[in-house]
């Protein structure tokens, strides 16, 4: 499944939030310094969609705030 994301780095609180067009908004402590926020956003995907890290793959968008993510799950 493909997700559009909105990386917001630098928060103060880790969260993921759904936002009302189906896409999600990350919170992520990280500084977008040496891609440590997409790690983290990485990390963050998988344990709320609960896969392997290796099943997120950011798409689009590493070095930008809105980032096309596409999460590999059985699912399809």
């Amino acid at each position: 499944m493909k997700k559009q994301i909105k990386a917001k780095p630098n928060s103060k609180k880790q969260q993921l939030v759904t936002e009302s067009d189906g896409s999600l908004t990350a919170y992520l402590k990280a500084s977008p310094v040496d891609g440590k926020a997409n790690e983290e956003l990485i990390q963050l995907l998988a344990k709320f969609f609960g896969v392997p890290k290796s099943k997120v793959v950011i798409k689009s968008g590493l070095s930008s705030r809105i980032k096309l993510v596409e999460i590999q799950t059985d699912e399809g």
